[in-house]
């Protein structure tokens, strides 16, 4: 092709690609479902006529056409994205897609949680004594009909409560970083949270003082227990990257993978601080039943609210139409 043909080829696409700029100028939206189609088809032709001229005609005044051409479309079509901007469709739509996509992941994490914590529910339930043999000493308080204090090795003290969300949060990033142990790092600290969970509430349940539980434990636990499954779902797909990496070296299916790994964790941090908060200046009060329920289960609601509704994959509607 010489540069005579190139530019009759070329030259109606690209005058209608700058028609349709200066329609849309910096709301492509108004050019309705077939401006768009067109919009987009004839920036796909003018980016490749731009890389074949940079190849064959080199140093002619066409490039200085293009450039600027392609990339005033590309602007448009894609749009200027600063790194706010980035950030804020993140928090608003970009997490929630991740956490909602991976539903294997977030099952298995959740059984690897709620599977123990049955288990040694039951089994405290039915046998205290041998509960108390192998979990620490201090849930031996649990057992007692006259506890008023239920102590979580992994928690800290209600007396420093400014600490609690830095220090969730660096439960929930070990809990992640384990997957690249091929998931058993992950899947054990899963099943550790799960064997407390559940000893503390089976003990307290047969010594007739799981009401303190429920005070104690569910206002920030639901949001808390609800980050630590998400950030093992994260660590699951580390470690799916390594067992399964496909037709990819493995080093390259986790460096890939890792990436939506890591967005996935680092947006569950921000929900470990209201969960925190809650812990150091709300638990402590031990408020009654209904109250510690209400609010347990609208920090949890608000969370899988959002997992539902912001996490749903937008649809064109009009193009669905055509």
């Amino acid at each position: 092709m010489n540069l005579e043909r190139f530019l009759d080829d070329g030259s109606q696409t690209w005058n209608e690609l700058e028609s349709l700029l200066d329609r849309a100028e910096s709301r492509p939206q108004q050019l309705g479902v077939d401006g768009l189609l067109a919009l987009g088809e004839h920036y796909r032709a003018a980016a490749a006529d731009l890389a074949l001229a940079r190849r064959r005609f080199a140093g002619d005044p066409v490039i200085d056409r293009l450039e600027p051409l392609v990339l005033r479309a590309r602007h448009v079509v894609y749009g200027e994205r600063t790194r706010a901007g980035a950030l804020r469709e993140f928090l608003l739509r970009g997490y929630w897609r991740e956490v909602r996509a991976h539903r294997r992941e977030l099952a298995v994490s959740a059984i690897a949680t709620f599977g123990p914590a049955l288990l040694f529910a039951v089994w405290a339930v039915k046998n205290p004594t041998a509960v108390l043999q192998v979990v620490p000493s201090s849930f031996g308080a649990a057992a007692s009909p006259h506890a008023h204090h239920l102590s979580l090795p992994l928690s800290i003290s209600a007396a420093d409560p400014v600490s609690i969300p830095l220090h969730n949060i660096l439960v929930t990033f070990f809990t992640f970083a384990a997957g690249v142990t091929f998931g058993l790092g992950t899947l054990a600290l899963l099943a550790f949270n799960g064997v407390t969970l559940g000893a503390l509430g089976g003990l307290t349940l047969q010594a007739g003082t799981f009401p303190m539980f429920v005070s104690l434990i569910v206002p920030h636990g639901l949001l808390e227990l609800s980050c630590i499954t998400v950030s093992g779902a994260a660590g699951l797909r580390l470690a799916h990257a390594l067992i399964d990496p496909g037709v990819r070296p493995r080093a390259q299916a986790l460096r890939e993978d890792a990436r939506g790994a890591v967005r996935m964790a680092l947006g569950t941090a921000p929900w470990l601080v209201p969960a925190g908060l809650t812990e150091g200046f709300v638990t402590p009060n031990q408020l009654p039943d209904a109250a510690a329920l209400a609010i347990g289960l609208t920090l949890a609601g608000v969370y899988w609210g959002c997992v539902l509704c912001c996490g749903r994959q937008r649809r064109a509607r009009a193009f669905a139409r055509r």
